[in-house]
């Protein structure tokens, strides 16, 4: 299914992935053995010091349930957009990274936000953009894996709970959107595999020729008996 990109490239987007995903725990690990307070680098909306969280917030999580439900998706759609758009996914994931705090900041609830989902998220929908958008082989490949694992995101940027920042959710999706639109011709569309048969010309029988275009006469319109009237004559007989 992948088989337009080397493997040793799908290594590399594996790692990568998880070195990002390394950096969330590191954090996550400081804080409770050191006893650190990263409160201040959450997203505060309409506040000047929330305004720190739009860089800091995707780092930072409330809890180790929290970070423990992001970090497969975290792994599994990085590999996926680091894969699949090995030039765009950078530029990407720093517009997604920004306009979705930005968004945050601007218009939600008055809480802290924080957490890698809104990321998360963005991703999922980059994804799902670029498959029709693109609408080749491997970006459809690669959203058909992504959906059946996370296609509940498309339901997880409304309201549920309220304790869940769904205004991460949501504009970390229109930013995976807008980061889609922008950067869909960064990465050429690979090559589809042509087989040898497909570039040959039709070849004609040299005995045949082109007599099997022609229309066919009716095997008796040369006046000579029908098959009925053959067998007729010979029951006379």
């Amino acid at each position: 299914m992948f088989a337009s990109r080397p493997s040793a490239a799908l290594g590399q987007s594996m790692l990568m992935a998880c070195l990002f995903l390394c950096l969330l725990w590191w954090v996550k690990l400081a804080e409770s053995f050191l006893g650190l307070d990263l409160s201040n680098l959450a997203v505060v909306p309409l506040q000047l010091s929330g305004l720190l969280g739009i860089i800091t917030a995707p780092l930072v999580h409330a809890s180790y349930l929290h970070i423990f439900s992001n970090s497969l998706p975290v792994l599994v759609l990085g590999t996926l957009l680091f894969y699949g758009y090995p030039r765009s996914c950078k530029p990407a994931l720093l517009l997604i990274w920004l306009m979705s705090g930005l968004g945050v900041w601007l218009f939600a609830r008055q809480a802290a936000h924080v957490g890698v989902s809104g990321v998360v998220h963005g991703m999922f929908f980059y994804l799902l953009l670029s498959s029709i958008l693109r609408r080749d082989k491997l970006s459809v490949a690669l959203m058909m894996v992504g959906f059946f694992l996370y296609g509940g995101m498309l339901m997880t940027i409304f309201p549920r709970e309220p304790q869940i920042s769904f205004e991460y959710h949501f504009f970390g999706a229109v930013a995976g959107c807008v980061a889609s639109v922008l950067f869909q011709h960064r990465d050429p569309k690979p090559e589809e595999k042509t087989y040898q048969w497909e570039n040959e010309e039709d070849s004609q029988d040299p005995l045949i020729g082109d007599l099997w275009q022609q229309n066919p006469q009716h095997p008796y319109s040369d006046g000579s008996q029908t098959p009925h009237e053959h067998r007729d004559t010979e029951n006379k007989y």
